[in-house]
């Protein structure tokens, strides 16, 4: 009798192996399957399932995309993300932007077509920019998009990186533009700002969305802050040699991820850094000079999300 279960349990295991290879490899129908066995139907069925369940199929994606999710699960264990989507790289252009601009507005769009009243965060830059540019026109009366920082200089000049009006406009959304430069010239003025009637309303209103959206800005002489004319390079270098590492909507940071203690971050006129532990909080980066800002960022968790490419999220597993 021990001897006929064996032969049983065996011949059903052959079966279903072959069940498993006519569906998965030589890609049968399950009718197909269960003429070629001469069997019913929801016996091909169970047969197929059997052979998943004893892990005689193991599937393999053979894909680009297959590549980019390990790296995903990897990067978000790392650093304990909630969200991460990593892009294919182009491997003549890993810094391109288009490919994560089409991920992060994938993630945008997700939480626009709720139907009940969402409000949407942004930062500002070129990655945040080409992001909203990927976003198909939709009508969003409902939504609320706000902006984490002012896009003037001192001199009442814009910038050109600025996506939220871009974005409501795109999507139909009413939105909420942050009324301060990026910099005040004095803490003084800097409280006098911050104590205007529409700065606290928009504050409240950023502190308070459902998804909030943000560039990472490296240090250096190429940085954003530099090339923008928000830093001369002189303060720059000072930064840097106090240990700055990067930024998020002119927030400096330093490479454990908190808060520089200096006197450029006693000027900056943006809302305060969201807790990522608290709301959803998603960097948009990619290229080989935002790796050491990215990283830090990640470390000191100002981020639990991440929209990047396959060769940054190697980087960044690399990365001690």
């Amino acid at each position: 009798m021990t001897q006929g279960r064996f032969t049983a349990a065996t011949t059903r295991l052959d079966d279903a192996a072959r069940a498993g290879w006519l569906y998965y490899v030589a890609g049968n129908t399950q009718d197909e399957i269960a003429r070629k066995l001469g069997v019913s139907r929801q016996t091909a069925q169970r047969l197929v399932s059997l052979a998943v369940s004893e892990r005689l199929v193991k599937v393999r994606l053979d894909h680009p995309i297959g590549r980019c999710m390990d790296l995903a699960g990897l990067v978000t264990e790392r650093f304990g993300l909630q969200f991460c989507e990593i892009v294919p790289s182009d491997p003549d252009a890993p810094g391109l932007l288009t490919g994560v601009a089409i991920a992060a507005a994938v993630e945008i769009e997700r939480v626009l077509t709720s139907e009940e009243g969402r409000i949407v965060a942004l930062g500002t830059g070129r990655a945040l920019k080409a992001t909203v540019e990927q976003l198909p026109r939709m009508a969003c009366p409902q939504h609320r998009i706000v902006s984490l920082l002012g896009n003037m200089m001192s001199d009442g000049s814009a910038t050109p990186y600025n996506a939220t009006i871009a974005m409501a406009e795109r999507v139909g959304a009413r939105h909420y533009p942050y009324p301060l430069p990026v910099l005040a010239s004095d803490r003084a003025e800097l409280r006098a700002l911050h104590a205007l009637e529409p700065v606290r309303n928009t504050v409240a209103l950023a502190q308070d969305a459902d998804l909030t959206l943000v560039g990472i800005g490296q240090m250096g002489q190429g940085a954003p802050l530099v090339v923008d004319g928000f830093v001369p390079p002189s303060e720059m270098d000072a930064l840097v040699a106090a240990g700055a590492a990067g930024e998020i909507t002119s927030w400096i940071y330093d490479r454990e991820g908190h808060l520089l203690d200096c006197e450029f971050n006693a000027r900056v006129a943006s809302v305060p850094l969201p807790k990522a532990a608290e709301r959803r909080v998603i960097a948009v980066a990619v290229g080989e000079a935002k790796l050491p800002a990215l990283s830090a960022a990640l470390r000191g968790r100002l981020v639990n999300g991440l929209v990047t490419n396959e060769v940054m999220a190697e980087r960044l597993l690399a990365a001690r």
